[in-house]
């Protein structure tokens, strides 16, 4: 039957089949499909079906859920466990090797931390930063030139004077009445004879000692030149640090949290400060022991004033343990000139340790953070064992710096809980 498309209004014409025809062509189309044997066991296929209820979003997630927990793959675990450990080991190993690096380093941020109250000053009297800093190191750049131009020729003379009258002075001291007092009650001299015989016995027969001293010169050539390389180091890098130190603050506090900014810059600038004046205190301290000592050695005619100065200011750097070193070290060299004149060294100075412990200290040390003698005493020790003289004098202001933050911390968190 013909009937024309009336939708489109052309006069296009289509073919409709009456509804028994298309009953007809639907049951002969069946009868030709082939039969199709049943297998045994077969299963018909899997086929996709839409969820019958919930959303697509819902079903994932019952899947998910559904799904059971993949076993974790060894060999992916031990190979990044080994990576770790690898990764580790590399760390320790550029930490054990960069030692000289890191204390250069951290010398020369304790120097600019020293050198930073100086430095705000003289911001404070309108000079900007940059020339605060250039004249600060000239300024001592000039101090230290005159001072070493005049100590270092009265060290080396000193020094010579030393070697070479060392023999005759010992031999002196071994015929004084204070050693053979000593020597009748414990027969120092017979041991001291002993073992040095022993020694040159030991020496004589050793066919390494040209070797050994060969090597150990070469040992000693290139600790001078790493002793120069770090010194000129440390000095850049406390000139750097100390021009630089507001910005380094500033990308410290960038670093944290936007909600603790606030707090922790304020903490930043309490420890900076208490750091700065606790080393440029303990600088002035170390001045002020070497002085009061070289003018006690002056008056007691002590031998060789100005290089036992050296030591002294050098090891009142390093505190509680330091003063006392250098009065032990410079009472015993006194005794080969004699032994009064030991003893009045000694008396005097360790007077003056108690008046600089009781009313000079304080004073010097009024804006650095107090630290207990205990905890001084614990964090020198501890600091001397992991990293020599330069871990003793930076133990206590990393001890202050600790106690700022159980103070400004810690406890505050602890009083709220």
């Amino acid at each position: 039957m013909i009937v024309a498309d009336k939708t489109s209004g052309s006069k296009l014409k289509r073919w409709v089949l009456p509804r028994h025809q298309k009953r007809a062509s639907t049951e002969t189309e069946r009868s030709f499909r082939p039969s199709i044997p049943s297998i045994p066991w077969a299963q018909p296929r899997p086929r996709f079906e839409p969820p019958s209820t919930g959303t697509v979003a819902e079903s994932t997630q019952e899947e998910r859920k559904e799904q059971p927990v993949s076993v974790v793959n060894p060999v992916l675990v031990g190979f990044m466990f080994t990576t770790g450990v690898g990764l580790a080991l590399l760390g320790w190993w550029a930490m054990t090797n960069v030692g000289a690096l890191a204390g250069w380093v951290v010398g020369a941020l304790f120097i600019a931390l020293g050198l930073d109250p100086a430095v705000r000053r003289l911001e404070k009297l309108g000079m900007p930063r940059i020339a605060g800093v250039i004249s600060l190191f000239a300024l001592i750049t000039l101090a230290l030139t005159g001072l070493l131009s005049y100590v270092i020729p009265q060290i080396a003379n000193q020094t010579v004077q030393l070697v070479n009258g060392f023999p005759g002075m010992f031999e002196d001291f071994l015929i004084s009445d204070f050693f053979i007092t000593i020597d009748n009650q414990f027969e120092v001299r017979s041991w001291v004879d002993n073992e040095v015989q022993a020694g040159f016995t030991e020496l004589t027969g050793n066919t390494n000692v040209v070797s050994g001293f060969l090597n150990n010169l070469v040992n000693a050539g290139s600790t001078v030149a790493t002793i120069i390389t770090g010194t000129l180091i440390v000095l850049f890098l406390s000139l750097y640090f100390l021009s630089s130190l507001p910005v380094m603050k500033a990308w410290f506090v960038r670093l944290t949290p936007a909600s603790r900014r606030e707090r922790v810059a304020a903490l930043t600038e309490k420890i900076t400060a208490s750091v700065g004046y606790y080393v440029m205190g303990q600088a002035i301290v170390a001045v002020c022991n070497a002085t009061f000592a070289l003018i006690v050695m002056l008056i007691v005619d002590a031998p060789f004033p100005q290089l036992l100065t050296l030591f002294v200011v050098i090891l009142a750097f390093i505190p509680l343990v330091g003063g006392v070193s250098a009065g032990i070290l410079v009472s015993l060299i006194c005794l080969m000139n004699s032994w009064q004149t030991a003893v009045i060294f000694a008396i005097c100075y360790f007077i003056y340790l108690q008046i600089e412990a009781y009313f000079i200290s304080p004073r010097i040390m009024s804006k650095a953070v107090a630290v207990p003698g205990g905890v001084a005493i614990i964090a020198v020790a501890a600091g001397g064992a992991l990293w020599g003289v330069l871990g003793a004098l930076i133990a206590i202001p990393i001890a202050a710096s600790l106690l700022i933050l159980v103070k400004e911390v810690l406890v505050p968190r602890q009083d709220a809980a």
